[in-house]
Order: structure tokens, then sequence, then C-alpha cells
């Protein structure tokens, strides 16, 4: 019985991501889980940067989806997020403010991140099982996240920041836990495959 009911989620979700209108829908709902996850900021004292699990939910877009659809949807909740709908961390002002603030490297590279965790885990999956693949991609994705996040910190920052301030404000603090998420979503990825594997 639960394994008819999984095929049969695993159908209709197949059957949606079919059709134009389909993908929309899922992308859409896609942005919902990424906004979902920004609300769950903890912000720090020493930096603008808040701890957030936005992270997880764009490496989980990119392994749902392929890298075309994931960065576009990427682009779709930027573009949320650009005209004002709250789903940002609420620990920032929102809006274009936000995504042109201190934090805006972060949320720009969200649709590459996406869209690189996504092609290069289908490319491992050639010679490596599905979790390993996802973590090496995952590791690689958030390496550009971080790298993307401290670049622009760096160079919007009025404050003249040195790389010292950068590695403490963007990058140090946040290592332990996307390494962490990293695991979390390449575990997530590889159950998923061998579930429907099994369907």
């Amino acid at each position: 019985m639960q394994t008819a009911a999984s095929s049969t989620r695993f159908d209709s979700l197949s059957s949606l991501s079919v059709t134009l209108p389909g993908r929309i829908v899922l992308g859409l709902g896609a942005t919902l889980v990424v906004a979902g996850a920004a609300r769950v900021s903890i912000p720090l004292p020493f930096t603008p940067v808040p701890l957030t699990l936005q992270p997880l939910a764009v490496l989980g877009v990119g392994l749902a989806f392929g890298p075309l659809a994931s960065f576009l949807t990427m682009l779709a909740y930027l573009a949320e997020g650009a005209i004002g709908l709250p789903v940002f961390s609420p620990t920032g002002p929102g809006g274009m403010a936000q995504l042109l603030g201190p934090t805006g490297g972060f949320l720009m590279a969200y649709p590459v991140v996406a869209a690189l965790v996504s092609g290069l885990t289908r490319s491992f999956s050639r010679w490596l099982s599905s979790f390993a693949s996802a973590l090496i991609a995952g590791h690689l994705a958030m390496g550009l996240l971080l790298l993307s996040g401290a670049a622009w910190l760096m160079t919007a920052s009025r404050q003249h920041l040195s790389y010292h301030q950068v590695l403490i404000a963007a990058v140090l603090p946040f290592l332990p836990g996307e390494i962490v998420k990293v695991f979390v979503a390449a575990g997530t990825y590889s159950t998923l495959v061998r579930a429907r594997r099994i369907q």
C-alpha cells in the first residue's frame, strides 16, 4: 500500500513536470520553499549576513530540477524579492535594497549555484553514486556561494573591509553549517533517487 502510494506521488510529479504549465507551477512552488527557508534566520552581531536555511533550499532546487529549470526558478525567486514580496530573510530591508545590499552577493549567486549543483551532480553520477555526486557538487556550489557573497560584501560595503574582515563576516562562521547543509541535501537526494529506482 505504501509503495503504491509513493509510486502514485512520483507519477503525479513526473506528469506535472512534462508540461510547461506544470513546470511553472513546480518552479513557483520551489520559490515558496526557498522563501520559507529564508524565514528561518538568525542574525549575528558581528556581520550583516544572517544564518539561514536558504542555501539548503537552493541546493534542493538544484538537485530537484535540471540546470536550466533550477536557474530560472531561482531567477523567479529573485524577481519576487525585487518587486517587494516578502521572500528574503526578514533581517534585511527587503526588495531591491536587500538584493543590492551587503548580502546581495549571496542572493544573486543563487541561480548559478542551483544550476551548478544540478549540472555537476548529473555529470558526476556517470561515475559516482548519487550521494557522492551530490556531495561533491554541493561543496563546489557552496564554495561559489560563499565566494560570491564575500566578494560582494567587500566591494559593496561602504567600509573598506580587509580580506580578514570579510572572511570573518561572510565565510568562516558559516562553514560548519554549510557543510552540514550539503550533507543533508546530498543524503536527501540520494534517498529519493534510490526510492525512485525501487518504484
